[in-house]
């Protein structure tokens, strides 16, 4: 598998530099993808790198992801416009374990013949003095040099300036790509466009402190947004996409990439998933057939969250889907439902949320006093006209035609929930409180 190849048609390169493909192609080596611990999830906004080290071991070749447990103390400056709150040693150890947790889903770090590996440049610049750094790092590139980058020239123009801490930051990663090179065989790095400056001090770096013979290389990805010129990664109120669950549960992961635009399937499809390209131009032809049915969306949807979530987390997704979108609900398909269904129904639930007491579901209530208790109806008139004259009341699905009708707990599913709709339109989840 030729790695830039692939990469290319994938739309996965913004630059590289030259020779990188022959390079790769004569030799099997090493690469480094950095990844900032400035939370202990990455987003999607992580993943389009993260898919070029994916492809880089498919190619043969071995991944290391570089989580910055010394570079995020310091913080880098790149596509920022003010300096970030510094992050203490604890919380970044916290978020360096939480992200190695998240690359397993992606890098196979069990195979024997090139395995992935998880390094954490703290170990190397915890012990190294600042005289030391000094005398044996900062003296091989120049100040001049340094301001050329646009970063720096960026942050130079504004208003807040930077910080010599901020300003050392492209120092400290060139080193990394430096001791990654004389300690794990590294000889090229990827990541986004915007660590460009970055990167290439680390080839420059390499080039002065390794001899003639160093050879080193770099690719970059392009920065992606939304067709519609929208941020990539972000939802419609401006919140990141996490890979964490607990950030951004399965279903809402699931609904953004169903809700992405066509132009947008047709690219993101390439990125984001390992599908072959006659697969995906197949795909793409019979979506363009039928756009309405949206096929091309599911398929992307289904196999990223099925990467990020597994085979449950998806399954989930499908089931919270079918159930906000239906027009009718059946009997089996609540019955169907897991009890972390309903809790991600509840949570992400399009309509009312309405609750109703353990202890007066346990000594049952009849169905008029149900109805007003959680407020579906303002009257015992109203509720007994719902049920008799227009017929608009179903409790879990089914239509109740009687007044004397009852509920008890064991109604709720998994005692803890219920599913009431008056009408058409007005739907509510009921949950069941201590």
């Amino acid at each position: 598998m030729n790695f830039i190849e692939e990469l290319k048609w994938r739309g996965l390169i913004h630059d590289m530099i030259p020779g990188t493909e022959t390079y790769l192609l004569e030799n099997q080596v090493a690469g480094y993808l950095g990844v900032d611990p400035t939370g202990d999830s990455m987003h999607i906004g992580n993943l389009v790198a993260v898919m070029m080290m994916v492809h880089f071991q498919r190619a043969g070749h071995s991944p290391i992801a570089l989580v910055g447990g010394a570079t995020g103390l310091v913080g880098d400056p790149s596509g920022k416009d003010k300096e970030r709150n510094l992050l203490t040693l604890e919380q970044v150890q916290h978020n360096v374990a939480g992200i190695r947790k998240q690359l397993e889903h992606f890098l196979d770090f069990e195979t024997t013949e090139n395995p992935a590996e998880v390094v954490n440049n703290y170990d190397w610049f915890g012990p190294m003095g600042f005289l030391d750094f000094l005398r044996d790092v900062g003296k091989h590139i120049t100040v001049s040099y340094m301001m050329n980058k646009e970063s720096v020239k960026k942050r130079m123009s504004g208003d807040t300036g930077i910080s010599y801490t901020e300003f050392a930051y492209q120092l400290l990663q060139g080193y990394d790509f430096f001791h990654l090179y004389q300690n794990k065989g590294v000889r090229v790095q990827v990541g986004g466009s915007d660590q460009w400056g970055n990167i290439t001090t680390g080839t420059e770096l390499i080039r002065r402190m390794g001899g003639p013979e160093a050879k080193a290389f770099a690719v970059v990805c392009p920065l992606l947004t939304r067709e519609d010129g929208s941020k990539f990664g972000k939802t419609a109120d401006g919140q990141s996409v996490w890979l964490d669950p607990e950030k951004t549960s399965p279903y809402n992961f699931y609904q953004y990439w169903m809700n992405v635009g066509d132009q947008d399937a047709e690219r993101f499809i390439k990125i984001f998933t390992l599908k072959e390209k006659e697969e995906i131009e197949s795909l793409i032809a019979t979506h363009q057939e039928n756009p309405s049915a949206r096929s091309l969306q599911q398929a992307l949807a289904e196999d990223i969250t099925r990467r990020v979530h597994g085979e449950e987390g998806l399954q989930s997704a499908i089931k919270l889907t079918a159930f906000n979108f239906a027009r009718k609900h059946t009997p089996e398909v609540l019955e169907g439902l897991s009890a972390s269904d309903w809790t991600a129904i509840a949570n992400s639930a399009p309509d009312d949320i309405r609750t109703i007491s353990k202890d007066k579901l346990e000594a049952g209530i009849g169905v008029l006093d149900f109805l007003l208790e959680i407020g579906v109806v303002n009257s015992k008139g109203e509720a007994r006209r719902s049920i008799e004259k227009d017929r608009s009341i179903t409790i879990n699905a089914v239509k109740r035609e009687s007044i004397e009708d009852s509920l008890g707990l064991g109604d709720a599913f998994f005692g803890s929930y219920l599913y009431v709709q008056k009408g058409k339109k007005n739907k509510f989840v009921i949950q069941v409180t201590a």
